[in-house]
């Protein structure tokens, strides 16, 4: 019994030490990643675009906008904001967007059409309830 114990607290220990290093290991790639220009999220939300880097008292400016820089610390950068491709490529043809609101309640008023009297009211019960 006891040796199954500390089979299982020796396995435990390897696995902890092994995801540290697996950390350690994704935080240097992405901090060797950092350069001027290039596009950051903060881990507390802030994006913006690196401007400069100071290495030796690892902080980082950032811009967030026009003429708005933040200076944080190296480490709160978590994460390369790349641009998603659908940004990229552009549509040929832009949706097209209704003068008014008369065409979007047609499609309400058809799916109402279809329900009957008790599914709209647990619909519309349960539209109350995803609030709260």
């Amino acid at each position: 019994m006891n040796i199954v114990l500390f089979a299982m607290l020796g396995l435990f220990v390897f696995m902890m030490f092994r995801r540290n290093k697996k950390t350690k290991e994704q935080q240097a790639t992405l901090q060797s990643q950092f350069e001027p220009g290039v596009e950051v999220m903060t881990s507390f939300g802030l994006f913006g675009r690196i401007v400069s880097m100071d290495d030796e008292e690892n902080k980082v400016v950032l811009e967030l906008s026009p003429g708005n820089l933040a200076t944080v610390h190296r480490q709160a950068v978590t994460k390369i904001v790349e641009p998603a491709a659908e940004a990229q490529a552009l549509p040929d043809e832009a949706p097209a967007v209704p003068d008014d609101a008369s065409s979007l309640a047609a499609d309400e008023k058809a799916i109402a059409a279809d329900e009957t009297p008790d599914e709209t009211l647990k619909r519309l019960n349960d539209e109350g309830k995803k609030d709260i």
